[in-house]
């Protein structure tokens, strides 16, 4: 089990960030690599492309929000996944708690429980805390630049989200009422709904991990070159 820390800021006002971020469907062509394929209910199926070099595979799997306080501005999601190629597994619990900076800045903490298995595994923690980091900027950088690109004035767009979530409350209330008063009814089951969002680029490790990977490549290729020369003597 691996834990990862990560924080990223978004320019909107807490309340803003905080209906951003728990829309799924929304924010998933941010995170480099990822491609949300359905939903059913709460669960968010869908595949992570990610590439080394020449080699490239993909991660295929689910998340479904465990807890999401709308209170406190605090979520927690349980995510699981596998490698469409057999090398490996995931899954990780992910809990990520807003924070107001200032009326228009909100920093986002990410606390993440990670196990990894199979090969990929083998990179190891080193790499895992590099790739994760870079991730998170360029998802923030990505969710940033729409969120501008949809909204001239961050300002207004706060201040309407904000008329939007009290108007929420109320037909939640008389919703709520309603439900009292009605009889009980069997739940309907949920609908598999498709997306057809653009396709996504493969995450290129080489560009995130940078040193990191090198580091971890070099003990290996090091051991290679002492046993080229260890054969080479046995030859003489």
């Amino acid at each position: 089990m691996e834990k990862l820390l990560n924080e990223f800021t978004v320019n909107r006002s807490i309340a803003h960030a905080w209906t951003v971020l728990t829309d799924v469907e929304r924010i998933a062509p941010c995170m480099p690599g990822a491609e949300l394929k359905e939903i059913e209910g709460d669960i968010y199926r869908g595949v992570v492309k990610v590439k080394l070099g020449p080699i490239s595979t993909a991660f295929k799997g689910q998340a479904t929000f465990v807890e999401k306080d709308d209170d406190n501005h605090r979520a927690v999601l349980k995510g699981e996944g596998r490698d469409t190629g057999g090398k490996g597994n995931a899954d990780a619990l992910i809990t990520a708690q807003l924070e107001a900076v200032s009326a228009h800045v909100t920093k986002c903490v990410v606390s993440t429980d990670l196990h990894v298995s199979g090969k990929v595994a083998q990179f190891g923690r080193g790499i895992m805390g590099d790739v994760s980091a870079k991730l998170m900027t360029q998802f923030a950088h990505n969710l940033n630049t729409m969120l501008d690109a949809e909204e001239d004035d961050p300002a207004e767009a706060d201040a309407i989200v904000a008329e939007a979530l009290a108007h929420a409350e109320e037909v939640k209330a008389h919703a709520a009422e309603a439900t009292v008063a009605a009889p009980a009814s069997t739940p309907a089951e949920p609908v598999v709904r498709t997306i057809q969002g653009p396709a996504a680029e493969p995450i290129e490790l080489s560009e995130f991990a940078g040193s990191a990977l090198v580091k971890r490549l070099v003990p290996a290729l090091g051991g290679l070159v002492l046993l080229l020369l260890v054969l080479r003597r046995l030859r003489k």
